[in-house]
């Protein structure tokens, strides 16, 4: 019957309202993960490595020269033929795209990582302000926080590194209210059995946007200068928050354009008894009753080992194969653009295959949410065991295509999990978890050097990666045996005694027709 229905309001239109809001929001993302990544190409062309490398080899000079042995020799003159050899190559190496600024590998380091700064305190505020306040305002603010310090970042980087960092954290904001808008958004937008595939679309965006950023930057600083990177990406997004803002609204109840009465009553329809509106007081948020559910505590344990595991894959992964098989990453500049248009497809190819088993009655929402989740997170983890004891370059780059392909199963799985358990409270969830998803981002590059330190071996490497795979199995355990996609009790806005009573009748499946 929901098929019928849902083939029913998609003859009216070509593409229904709910997917373009769906489409726009992964334009969204994309804009989001574009400016998350496009400083990490820009920077090589605003740093002068030449004149770094100087100042470090003068640096290291003059402290070796203060250092006197007994019979009067400095270090200087101890140092072996072969250090000499390594610094003159590096004084006299020809740097086409110098830049002006005498950054060192720390500043660089500080710089890249104060997105995550801005990122992980906007999480909550912005679950709460997309909930409260409007997630379509909320996400347009976010793209327009990123638009703002884009083209403020070159004036910033002549004025001091530090101004530079401010931008970068005025990113990190916008990029962190980004996922609970979108969560928020799908949440009001999606019926039930088609979250998973509306979500899915909106979160690839990240990963096309990482694909087109990565290019686009690239072809931009070579041929144009670094300062263009911020500039031309920065005025091309604000064609999207202009057609985000004219185009699409909080709630089918709101779109007054473009959308359908029978698409908008199929959506209603579908969601069961009408919702409350979101513009509560903060202290409706049912926290007692979030922070004692096991099918909440399934999705944050989910996110947490799955973006262990995404980080290793993304940052440290390609440092395993540049330090220990020798593989020059730069030179092949498509292989870092590759896994994510792999995901991209994967991503959309899934969430589709489950919707359409689901329509079927082939398998239940909390079935759909484990497979989505199992390919995130067992494919990855049989990759890095491959990875351990694989000795081919090629071989590696095959098992890191696949296990950043498969990942994007997590768009589908337990990251759309939060609209399942509580579509009322779907942004806060997310921003909560996400939270707690964020610390690996800072924990794996210590976590990685303590392991590996100066001596980077294939035995210390191989130590980190059955850690991770360990990660994975308590992932796929916890998940397996507490997530569900059935909506809690705690979900229901109007309980005036939520805070006092612990509600243990499961609520009736209105908001779940495929079961």
């Amino acid at each position: 019957m929901a098929t019928a229905a849902a083939d029913e309001v998609r003859g009216f239109r070509m593409i229904p309202m709910r997917y373009l809001m769906s489409i726009m929001g992964s334009i969204g993302m994309a804009i989001i993960y574009g400016f998350k990544v496009n400083l990490s190409i820009a920077i090589v062309a605003m740093v002068n490595h030449t004149a770094v490398a100087m100042q470090a080899n003068t640096t290291a000079r003059v402290q070796h020269n203060v250092t006197l042995f007994p019979n009067g020799t400095t270090m200087a003159t101890m140092m072996t033929s072969s250090m000499e050899k390594e610094c003159n190559a590096t004084l006299e190496r020809n740097y086409d795209q110098d830049g002006p600024f005498v950054w060192t590998k720390d500043i660089e380091g500080f710089i890249l990582s104060s997105y995550f700064i801005g990122y992980i305190v906007s999480l909550i505020p912005g679950g709460m302000m997309a909930e409260y306040v409007s997630a379509k305002w909320v996400l347009n603010i976010s793209v327009l926080l990123n638009v703002l310090a884009s083209m403020l970042m070159p004036t910033a980087a002549e004025i001091h590194y530090t101004a530079f960092i401010a931008m970068r954290i005025i990113q990190g904001i916008g990029g962190g209210v980004s996922f609970p808008a979108i969560h928020v958004m799908v949440s009001k937008w999606a019926p039930p059995n088609e979250r998973s595939i509306l979500a899915s679309i909106a979160y690839a965006g990240t990963a096309l946007g990482t694909v087109i950023s990565i290019l686009l930057s690239g072809m931009i600083a070579a041929n144009l200068g670094w300062k263009w990177v911020f500039y031309i990406e920065g005025l091309l997004c604000l064609i999207w928050c202009t057609a985000w803002l004219i185009l699409v609204q909080d709630s089918p109840e709101q779109q007054k354009i473009i959308i359908t009465d029978e698409e908008r009553q199929f959506i209603l329809n579908s969601q069961g008894e009408p919702k409350e509106t979101h513009k509560q007081k903060l202290s409706s948020v049912p926290w007692f009753q979030i922070m004692r559910s096991a099918p909440f505590w399934a999705i944050l344990v989910a996110h947490f080992c799955n973006n262990f595991g995404w980080y290793m894959l993304l940052i440290e992964l390609p440092i395993f194969m540049s330090k220990i098989l020798h593989y020059d990453l730069k030179s092949n500049a498509w292989l870092s653009a590759l896994p994510y248009f792999c995901m991209w497809i994967f991503t959309l190819g899934l969430s589709k295959l489950l919707v359409i088993m689901q329509d079927k009655n082939w398998i239940s929402v909390t079935v759909s949410r484990k497979i989505g989740t199992l390919f995130s997170s067992a494919v990855p983890m049989f990759c890095l065991l491959g990875v351990s004891y694989a000795s081919d370059k090629n071989t590696v780059v095959a098992l890191m295509t696949i296990a950043i392909t498969c990942i994007g199963g997590m768009y589908c799985g337990f990251l759309a999990n939060h609209i399942d358990i509580a579509p009322n409270y779907a942004g806060t969830l997310v921003a909560l978890t996400n939270t707690v998803a964020t610390i690996p981002g800072f924990v794996v590059p210590i976590f990685v050097g303590y392991f590996v330190k100066e001596c980077a071996t294939t035995e210390s490497w191989r130590v980190i990666f059955f850690l991770m795979v360990g990660l994975y199995i308590i992932e796929m355990l916890i998940y397996t045996m507490f997530g569900t996609g059935e909506e809690q009790p705690w979900n229901k806005l109007n309980s005036h005694n939520i805070h006092n009573t612990e509600q243990t009748v499961p609520l009736k499946e209105t908001r779940h027709p495929i079961k």
